[in-house]
């Protein structure tokens, strides 16, 4: 299982749940399944197979260089990183 760390404007997906344990061996999968556990979570992240504009993922705090077929380890963190705007 992987601990996915969620970010604060996702949290009502997940009834304020910070972070959840999720199966998965690479972060699709890991992805798949949070959005089973919490319905609408994969159309934040994911728009037409990729990652969507202004999230990124990390692993274990490596920023992903394969997308969604990065290599999840068991025990791994992972991050969901909104994009921050600003000016």
């Amino acid at each position: 299982m992987a601990l996915v760390f969620i970010p604060a404007l996702m949290r009502p997906r997940t009834g304020g749940k910070d972070r959840v344990e999720v199966e998965g061996r690479t972060l699709r999968q890991v992805i798949e399944n949070l959005d089973q556990m919490f319905p609408g979570m994969k159309a934040l992240i994911v728009t037409d197979g990729g990652l969507s504009p202004g999230v990124a993922l990390a692993v274990n705090g490596e920023p992903t260089e394969e997308g969604l077929l990065m290599d999840v380890p068991e025990g791994a963190e992972v991050q969901i990183l909104p994009a921050i705007g600003g000016g």
